[in-house]
């Protein structure tokens, strides 16, 4: 059994307030929110982070990207959001499992 506490939040095994699923990835608010509206979408592939993501998961990346902001503006984000992306232990990176924050004020 994993660690990783977002592939146990893939697997059901721990709870979280998620606003998307489907077979590749999951998006739920963050626990210690920075913003209004702060989720985060989460491949449910294990990627430690974006510097091991490899050439085969360029339709996973590309899907992320696409999501963020169709979520977003569900979410009430529609007149701009940030996104960002944690990578490596010096990139502040806390949880190493490849996640993308969507941050923002609904306006």
């Amino acid at each position: 059994m994993t660690a990783c506490i977002f592939c146990k939040i893939a697997a059901g095994e721990i709870p979280a307030n998620k606003i998307y699923e489907d077979d590749d990835l999951i998006a739920f608010h963050d626990i210690y929110p920075k913003a209004p509206v702060h989720f985060m979408i989460v491949p449910k592939k294990h990627i430690a982070s974006l510097l091991v993501a490899e050439e085969t998961d360029q339709a996973l990346l590309g899907k992320i990207l696409l999501l963020a902001p169709k979520l977003a503006c569900e979410q009430g984000l529609g007149a701009g959001f940030k996104t960002t992306i944690h990578t490596g232990k010096a990139g502040g990176q806390e949880v190493f499992h490849l996640h993308v924050h969507v941050m923002g004020e609904p306006q």
